[in-house]
């Protein structure tokens, strides 16, 4: 922060807090230097909220009403028809008998009424309007522990400046960016920023960096707090370095307001449809103003009612509200299946998403540390991960169950699959450390079995780690499926629940829960396996223990023996339980327990050969590894609330711990996702992963989902997509499925790349960290029950039931709304054509008068609109949807064969209607009886074109016209009842129609040019059948540039969040 600045922060030059000690920190913020005893005065503080505003963020600027109304009335077609409206009020006020003047205010008032409803229903649609600022600020904390006037004090979180001390305790949430200067077993949970699905353990020391110091990650800059984030453990005093905007908080709040939204294809090509339709409504306006005025000798005022006639039956009016409700109607079918979209549009983009990058962690994970797996010196046990009952079948043996090193780890050395592998405990050059607090940090090498604790442990030689140990051999030869009983599981996992402050959750669930997730996992597989876990620790009171702490990666507990816990043969002694980092534990332990046993007879000399290939296998599956450890000693040798450190454990002179198992940890998949992703690549779907955690986690989580396969086989990372060029990127965002320790700007870059490539790209995610993504990309996904209000809030869809597979649902709606409008132009644009045109035909074949009037064309235009096209915005799917590609991104919503199937509509219904009108001119029938006899023709061919258009290629002679959609048959009796009513109805007909009624053999002519209609429109879908069939061309036929890739530059605050480094090891 260091200094105001009234716009844009060029980030090269802020400040590098986490980069610089402690003194230079305060010297730059110009506090003293005994300022965490002190605080800032209130003076002080005073003048620094004066110089650097709230801590809050700043808002949007929000569009008014009438700006909402001018973007849905702003345009050509709605200018033709207020031109239209006012005129035809001229002419009411101009008007010498009632007659005329009441038709004039009818049609004044119709046109009014389709301009409000259209507007109404545009502005209501848009009304959920963005609230991802609001959303964040939800977020903030609401007040906060300072130090002030060298007294604590609680002060408004609004009201903190740079420069202030913070206090944190477990539970906070952090109200600003902090510099950490004294921390207490501090860990904060960070996933919302930065996607670690485990608290980040903190530190004081500045973070040495070769190079730009911005370019390390918030998630490696470990000496840091952000606004936002969660104290998940320990206490801290901070110093306040950034408020309000600077956060990194304000960061994403800067991201989702400046990343701008693109229209979808189909509002793209509405609009261009729209400004072709109002060219081609002006020439033939104006030919049907040439032929009244110079053939039919019509007055100039005349013949210009005669063309605006024409103008108002050719706009599609009813045409944005047909739209609407297509959008609408499939929103309705997706809020039942839970997936909630906030913007109507955004329905027709699923359809041709051809990628979908998502976050992993709590989306195709489960977002919850659970226990998977128990290894033991003989077997292996799977635990259910997606348990709900409490019983011990939840454990079952399963020696084939990760019993060997994933693929792409089977060569190498178990120390570098450790080391490389999710719990190694990463240090490099600029002291970062990892986010899982029992990581490993000593290497596993050669050393004698009974040297001094801190000693290295052995590690097999190649040859033997590719083969089986002898309790690996008869580990196979168990049976599969046993489950052991609860005692059993109480006995192995009391360790694991003893050893830990953790309290579980409601029902086992994250409700209430309290502590670190890794411990949490234990305690949950404990309680799931039907054991009580409260019950066993108030059965067993702590009497001392050493307390965890990142530097020496383990806790011990110790409590006085209980049967149910440690068998009789441990009575007379006190029982120490240790849980730690394997590389710590496995050193210190003489003996394991064989197949989970501690009682004297079981224990026999630990295989530490074994135990290390089994941390490899583990580790190179993506699992985190803890080792549950035990011990004894006499009563007497600690003393109830001793104070013990850690030489309590690693000082006794030789190895004196039983080893009883392995705990691998990690984020679940989803169960639903790994069959969503396989119908998703079966409607050729992309799906890509980008995640914040390690390389081999993200890959085994990757395996299991079936995004990694032979085309796909490895991951990249975030540091290495930092080192590519813009090209580079390009071929590794179509080149990889999966991305590991990606950074908030990967993810952005990443979706602008895969755009940039021509794809169309959705983007799934949780956290705040998501929220640019999926602002950026061209379908944003955020999940409703885990996910943020922010990420809630910047996308167009939210997930209701958290599913992955959700998305399935809302691609193949997204294919339907594609399908159904192009069948909604198919019915509405030859009825809107045919209005207009059979009104200048008409004329220019010699009519005396219009075959329509101007009330008859308005009223034609909206009910057949409104009722038979949305006919077609309800059709169901057609069979095989799924079966098919993405539609090409570039698409033309009018293609080659749905123009000439409108362009034969157009001239089959204009014929038939203008035909009608001269066959009943031949016989004698009056204007009025004329006129009535043309607008049946026109209305009830209308039902005939809509009949044919609910079938892409199948013909409506069939059952299926009967079947599928009962809002068809209810459209075509409204349409023929009205049609009835406003022809026989006195005083309807003659005074506002200007009909009169029918006789039967006006009737019979309806029934013929209907007929006529139909069996032309399916003429030509059997003739352009077979044509397609034989391969003579092919539909839709794309422009031959092809899309125009999306580069748009990325907003400069994405740069905020640095760039990744490569981790020295």
């Amino acid at each position: 922060m260091g200094e105001e600045d009234d716009g844009a922060v060029d980030r090269s030059t802020v400040y590098p807090w986490h980069a610089h000690s402690k003194e230079e920190c305060f010297a730059e913020l110009g506090v003293a230097e005994d300022i965490a005893k002190t605080g800032l005065t209130s003076a002080d503080a005073d003048a620094r909220l004066e110089k650097y505003g709230e801590n809050k963020l700043s808002e949007k600027e929000q569009v008014t009403l009438l700006q909402k109304i001018w973007a849905q009335v702003g345009n050509v077609l709605v200018g033709i028809l207020v031109f239209v409206a006012v005129v035809s009020a001229a002419r009411a006020i101009a008007a010498d008998n009632s007659e005329d003047v009441v038709t004039n205010w009818i049609q004044v008032a119709i046109i009014t009424l389709v301009i409000v409803l259209n507007t109404t229903i545009g502005i209501v649609q848009e009304g959920s309007a963005e609230k991802a600022a609001e959303a964040l600020k939800g977020m903030l904390s609401s007040d906060a522990l300072l130090v002030r006037d060298g007294k604590d004090v609680k002060v408004p979180a609004a009201n903190i400046v740079p420069g202030d001390i913070v206090k944190l305790n477990l539970g906070d949430r952090v109200p600003a960016d902090l510099r950490m200067l004294e921390v207490s077993n501090l860990s904060a949970l960070e996933a919302a920023l930065t996607g670690e699905a485990v608290p980040i353990d903190k530190t004081t020391d500045a973070i040495e960096a070769s190079g730009d110091p911005q370019a390390i990650p918030l998630g490696d800059r470990h000496n840091m707090c952000f606004s936002a984030t969660l104290v998940s453990q320990g206490t801290a005093i901070g110093l306040v370095i950034a408020t309000g905007d600077e956060t990194e908080i304000g960061t994403i709040n800067a991201l989702v307001s400046k990343v701008e939204k693109k229209k979808t294809n189909v509002l793209e090509q509405i609009d261009t449809v729209s400004k072709w339709l109002a060219f081609f409504i002006s020439i033939t306006a104006l030919c049907t103003w040439l032929v009244a005025f110079f053939i039919t000798d019509e007055s100039g005022i005349d013949a210009l009612t005669t063309a605006l006639v024409c103008a108002v039956a050719m706009i599609p009016e009813g045409l944005e509200a047909i739209v609407t409700m297509t959008y609408a109607w499939a929103v309705s079918n997706m809020a039942k299946q839970n997936a909630i979209i906030r913007a109507l549009p955004a329905v027709e983009t699923l359809g041709s998403v051809t990628t979908i990058c998502s976050d992993k962690t709590g989306t195709l994970t489960k977002n919850e540390m659970t226990l998977t797996a128990f290894v033991t010196s003989e077997k292996r046990y799977r635990f259910d991960v997606d348990a709900s009952e409490r019983k011990p079948e939840n454990f079952v043996v399963n020696n084939a169950y990760l019993h060997e090193r994933a693929d792409h780890t089977k060569y190498l050395k178990a120390s570098e699959v450790i080391k490389k592998g999710p719990s190694a405990q990463r240090k490099s050059r600029r002291g970062r450390k990892s986010s899982f607090g029992f990581g490993i940090t000593q290497s596993m090498h050669p050393a004698t079995a009974n040297e001094g604790a801190e000693e290295k442990v052995d590690e097999p030689s190649p040859d033997a780690a590719a083969e089986d140990t002898p309790a690996e051999t008869e580990a196979k030869d168990e049976p599969a499926g046993e489950s052991p009983d609860s005692a059993f599981v109480r006995k192995v996992l009391g360790g694991g629940i003893l050893c830990s402050k953790c309290t579980l959750g409601e029902n086992g669930g994250r409700k209430g829960e309290i502590g670190n997730p890794t411990e949490l996992a234990i305690l949950r597989a404990a309680y799931f396996g039907d054991v009580d876990v409260t019950g066993v620790k108030e059965s067993a009171p702590v009497i001392a223990e050493v307390p965890f702490s990142s530097e020496y990666k383990f806790m011990a507990t110790v409590h006085a023996p209980l049967e149910e816990n440690d068998t009789s043969d441990y009575m007379d002694k006190l029982i120490v339980h240790v849980k730690g980092a394997p590389d710590r534990m496995i050193p210190l332990c003489k003996y394991q327990a064989k197949n989970g046993s501690f009682l004297s007879s079981d224990l026999e000399p630990c295989n530490k050969d074994y135990w290390i290939e089994q941390i490899a296998i583990l580790s190179s599956h993506g699992l985190r590894v803890l080792a549950l450890c035990r011990g004894s000693l006499e009563k007497g040798a600690v003393q109830q609330g001793e104070q013990l450190g850690p030489e309590f454990v690693q000082e006794r002179g030789e190895p004196w711990l039983t080893i009883v198992g392995l705990c691998a940890i990690m984020d679940p998949p989803r169960p639903e996702c790994i069959d969503a992703i396989r119908i998703a690549h079966g409607a050729g779907v992309r799906v890509a992963m980008i995640t914040g955690d390690h390389r081999d986690t993200a890959l085994a989580i990757g395996g299991m989902l079936g995004l990694v396969d032979k085309e796909h086989s490895e991951a990249v990372t975030g540091p290495e997509l930092d080192a590519m060029s813009d090209d580079e990127l390009k071929v590794a965002a179509m080149k990889y499925n999966v991305f590991a320790r990606a950074s908030p700007q990967n993810k952005i870059k990443i979706v602008k790349a895969l755009q940039s490539e021509g794809e169309v790209c959705g983007m799934t995610g949780d956290g705040v960290n998501d929220a640019p993504a999926l602002k950026a990309a061209d379908m944003g996904v955020a999940m409703g029950k885990e996910g943020t209000d922010v990420a809630r809030e910047a996308a167009e869809m939210i997930l209701a039931d958290d599913n992955f597979a959700t998305i399935v649902t809302a691609v193949r709606e997204g294919r339907v709304v594609w399908d159904d409008l192009r069948k909604v132009l198919l019915v509405n644009t030859p009825i809107n054509n045919a209005q207009g045109m059979s009104v200048l035909f008409g004329l220019l074949f010699g009519l005396d008068e219009t075959p329509l009037s101007a009330i008859q064309v308005l009223y034609c235009n909206l009910i057949c609109a409104v009722t038979l096209g949305f006919v077609c915005a309800v059709e169901p799917a057609e069979d095989g949807i799924m079966d098919q590609p993405p539609r090409r991104v570039g698409k033309r919503l009018i293609g080659r064969f749905l123009f000439l199937r409108i362009a034969i509509g157009t001239i089959t219904l204009v014929a038939c209607t203008v035909g009608s009108v001269f066959w009943t001119k031949a016989e004698d029938y009056d204007l009025e009886e004329r006129r009535s006899q043309g607008l049946n023709v026109l209305s009830f061919g209308a039902i005939g074109v809509t009949m044919s258009a609910r079938f892409a290629r199948k013909s409506a002679f069939h059952m299926r016209t009967f079947q599928g959609n009962a809002l068809a048959w209810w459209s075509y009796v409204i349409m023929g009842g009205l049609q009835v009513f406003i022809t026989y109805t006195p005083g309807l007909n003659d005074t506002i129609f200007t009909m009169a009624p029918m006789d039967g053999f006006q009737w019979g002519i309806v029934v013929i040019f209907m007929i006529t209609v139909l069996v032309v429109m399916e003429a030509e879908k059997a003739i352009r059948g077979v044509i397609t069939e034989r391969k003579y061309y092919e539909e839709d036929v794309e422009d031959d540039d092809g899309p125009t890739p999306d580069n748009t530059p990325l907003p400069e605050e994405v740069n905020r969040f640095g760039k990744n480094q490569e981790l020295a090891h």
